[in-house]
């Protein structure tokens, strides 16, 4: 089947790790992508590209604002814990405060970027969410996480 041999020919690309946040009816919801990079410089754009099955799609057709988080290398357990569902994701062992507008902000990542979303573009079973950064705030310099032959790892 091609959408299988497309998987596998797709493992050998490292990807970026994100976690993407919004605020929703029912409290803060977050997802973990693979599928996240930058879409313009004029103006400042980004994409992150979320499947329309994953249970934050419905907060995320819809919402004015999300958050991104870069993750670094040492953040598998957060990339593992907004990747799984049913998880408590906002639960307890997880660091994060709203913004003034209530999304949800993770405070441990190194980059962090609060975004006003432009455009939902559906390509085939995602959504391309486009945002413009109207916010970001770095720390440390720490090698990111990457997806790559299916596991988390770093290019450091």
């Amino acid at each position: 089947m091609i959408a299988e041999e497309l998987r596998c020919a797709l493992r050998h690309h490292p990807q970026a790790v994100a976690i993407i946040t919004a605020a929703g009816p029912d409290g803060p919801i977050g997802v973990t992508v693979s599928s996240f990079c930058s879409a313009s410089m004029h103006p400042p754009l980004v994409v992150a590209w979320i499947g329309t099955k994953a249970s934050a799609w419905p907060v995320l057709s819809a919402a004015p604002l999300f958050a991104v988080h870069l993750l670094g290398t040492e953040q598998r357990g957060l990339a593992d814990l907004f990747a799984r569902s049913g998880a408590d994701r906002f639960g307890p062992g997880t660091t994060w405060k709203p913004d003034d507008d209530g999304v949800p902000h993770l405070l441990d990542p190194p980059v962090r970027m609060r975004c006003r979303a432009v455009e939902r573009i559906a390509v085939g079973d995602h959504v391309a969410l486009v945002g413009a950064p109207v916010e970001i705030t770095s720390g440390q310099e720490v090698p990111p996480l990457v997806r790559h032959q299916g596991r988390w790892t770093s290019v450091a």
